[in-house]
């Protein structure tokens, strides 16, 4: 497709082409693997091993196939829907504008927590590192990350690359380190697959409570869609397969680091609750390399939460703040698009502004975020795999029932058992960020502001 095809596409469905279209298959692969943290297992690796009795590898393995469902589905939505918006577009035009609201306002919950999330645990990490307050590496992230955002996608894409190359360096360097600490039977370490499975453990209960953690580590292959008036030359096939490609990769990442670390400690199922489960990878790669690859991960483990996944994320969140203003589902104001750098620069600083005051108010809440973040995207999943069903069966009588019936009615099994299993703090604040939700919808049904989208698929 030229350029003028894909303004055309975004003129069928009402919008006029405001974004710039200047992304590639690569930049949203990166996009998405920066979002997700090739390094993220780093962070959580310890939690992971106790829930898994040591099967960390296998543990991510199946949420990559859990997960995949949902994306496929987000790849059949994306083909449909060339628009801005990820989940929010999709089900208010795969299945009504209303339960779209409902989806947009949900995964909002999830996008305007992440960012603070990852600038609170970001700053404990540094904290005791350099010493300066918490407060001030807050500060620091957060102009930081706006700056960039404000000068435009093409500066948010040039500086994910040099994210995305630093934490493979990084993680290449535990890789090989630990391999050869491995060879060498540091700790009693000695190539197995036991990594991958113990027998004597292997439950249900283990296995899915195990996955309801991992799951989380792959959340941000959405993120991609909310870029999809910005892909270059608007050809309608790219967003789809970036988030397949980005979520298989980030997936073989996640089993190769695990793996190695988990040879390094043999002898356990679980670790000490308390600081050494949140410091377990930081333990195994000083056993591996000492203290110097030790400091160099958890440095990395920082900065790649702070800097490199906060990036993204307020990339998507005004993306979809944009998105849902433009339809006046939020205030108008926010679908405001700089004429010069081409960004929707009033959303892009709200939602700096917000990560600011919340993390300023949320320091050392490491639990508390935790516990928020994940409803949003899980229950947005939900109503994405019924918008793929309704869409394709019902409205365009597609008989491929593989892609259009099977898949995403996995995915919706899937979720739906990690939503339900999710910590009870996730549910209540969920449950309230939708009563919120309810209360601004009927407030705009009473004003009138209920926008008749554009249903139909454009050829």
């Amino acid at each position: 497709m030229t350029t003028s095809d894909g303004e055309r596409a975004l003129e069928e469905f009402g919008y006029h082409q405001e974004l710039k279209r200047s992304l590639r298959l690569r930049d949203l692969v990166i996009y998405g693997l920066v979002f997700m943290v090739p390094i993220a297992p780093f962070s959580i690796f310890g939690v992971v091993f106790n829930g898994s009795k040591g099967m960390v590898p296998l543990t991510y393995l199946i949420g990559m196939v859990a997960m995949i469902f949902t994306a496929f589905s987000y790849r059949e939505m994306s083909r449909a829907f060339p628009v801005a918006g990820s989940v929010y577009s999709y089900v208010s035009r795969g299945l009504h504008p209303v339960v779209g609201f409902f989806a947009g306002w949900a995964i909002l919950l999830d996008y305007i927590l992440v960012p603070t999330l990852l600038y609170v645990i970001g700053a404990a990490a540094l904290g005791p590192l350099v010493r300066v307050p918490q407060w001030v590496w807050i500060v620091v992230f957060v102009v930081f990350n706006t700056v960039v955002n404000y000068l435009g996608i093409e500066s948010t894409a040039r500086l994910n690359r040099i994210f995305l190359v630093a934490e493979l360096i990084v993680l290449a360097i535990f890789v090989v380190v630990g391999i050869i600490a491995i060879s060498r039977g540091t700790n009693g370490a000695h190539f197995s697959l036991q990594p991958f499975l113990r027998p004597e453990f292997v439950t249900p209960g283990v296995i899915f409570g195990a996955l309801s953690i991992a799951v989380l580590s792959f959340l941000g292959f959405d993120a991609i869609s909310t870029l999809s008036e910005e892909v270059r030359d608007g050809d309608r096939r790219v967003v789809g397969r970036a988030t397949v490609v980005s979520l298989i990769a980030v997936a073989v990442l996640f089993i190769v680091q695990t793996y190695v670390a988990s040879l390094l400690v043999p002898t356990l199922t679980s670790f000490p609750d308390g600081d050494k489960t949140n410091t377990a990878f930081y333990d195994v790669a000083r056993i591996a390399g000492g203290a110097w690859l030790m400091v160099t991960v958890a440095v990395a483990s920082a900065l790649a939460s702070a800097v490199a996944n906060s990036l993204v994320a307020q990339a998507a969140t005004s993306r979809l703040l944009f998105s849902m203003a433009r339809d006046g589902r939020l205030f108008r104001f926010l679908a405001h698009v700089n004429p010069r750098r081409k960004v929707p620069e009033r959303a892009v600083l709200l939602v700096g502004g917000i990560s600011l005051v919340l993390g300023l108010v949320a320091v050392s809440q490491v639990a508390l975020l935790t516990s928020l973040v994940n409803f949003g995207a899980l229950f947005s999943f939900l109503l994405l795999n019924v918008s793929v069903a309704y869409h394709f069966l019902v409205r365009q009588r597609s008989r491929n029932w593989w892609l259009h019936l099977v898949m995403p009615l996995l995915g919706f099994v899937i979720v739906g058992y990690v939503l339900i299993n999710a910590d009870l703090n996730a549910k209540l604040g969920g449950l309230a960020w939708m009563v919120v939700g309810v209360v601004i919808a009927v407030v705009q049904w009473l004003r009138g502001r209920t926008p008749e989208l554009t249903l139909e698929d454009s050829p």
